[in-house]
C-alpha cells in the first residue's frame, strides 16, 4: 500500500481506479461542450474542484503524460488555471468558438501532415504492393 498526498492508504486496486477515473476525467477536458457543461452547473465555482483541477497537473509530468490520447486536454487544464477563463466557458458560445477551432486545426493540421508525408500524393495501391519487399517461403520443419 501506498500514502498519496492526502496521507491516506490506498491499496493497489484503489490506486489503479483512481488512476482510471482521473485519467478519463483530464481526457474529457479536451472537450469545450464539457467544460460548457461544467461551468453551466457551477462547478467552477466550487473551491474544492478548482483544488483538484490544480492537483491534476500532474498529468503534464512525462510519466503520466503518455497515457494521454488527447492532448488537448492539457492545454484546456493550464486554461482552467485562469478563473477568467473559467467565467468565459459557461457561455454556450464561447465554447462552441473552441470547438470550432479545434475543429479547423485538426483539418488544416491533418492537411498539412499529409502533405508533408506524400508530397507527390498519396501512393497507388499498386505501387505500395510492388514496393512490398517479396516474402520468403517459410519451410515447414522436417
Amino acid at each position: 500500500m501506498n500514502s498519496n498526498i492526502f496521507g491516506n492508504l490506498e491499496t493497489e486496486d484503489q490506486q489503479r481506479l483512481r488512476f482510471q477515473i482521473e485519467l478519463e476525467f483530464v481526457q474529457c477536458l479536451a472537450n469545450p461542450n464539457y467544460l460548457n457543461f461544467l461551468a453551466q452547473r457551477g462547478f467552477f465555482k466550487d473551491t474544492s474542484f478548482i483544488n483538484y483541477i490544480k492537483y491534476l497537473q500532474y498529468w503534464k509530468e512525462p510519466e503520466y503524460v503518455k497515457f494521454l490520447m488527447y492532448p488537448m486536454c492539457l492545454y484546456f487544464l493550464d486554461l482552467l488555471q485562469y478563473e477568467h477563463f473559467r467565467r468565459e466557458i459557461v457561455n454556450a458560445q464561447c465554447s462552441k468558438f473552441i470547438d470550432d477551432q479545434a475543429v479547423l486545426l485538426w483539418q488544416h493540421y491533418t492537411r498539412r501532415r499529409t502533405k508533408l508525408l506524400y508530397p507527390d500524393g498519396f501512393p497507388q495501391p499498386e505501387t505500395v504492393l510492388q514496393e512490398q519487399p517479396q516474402n520468403p517461403t517459410v519451410q515447414q520443419p522436417s
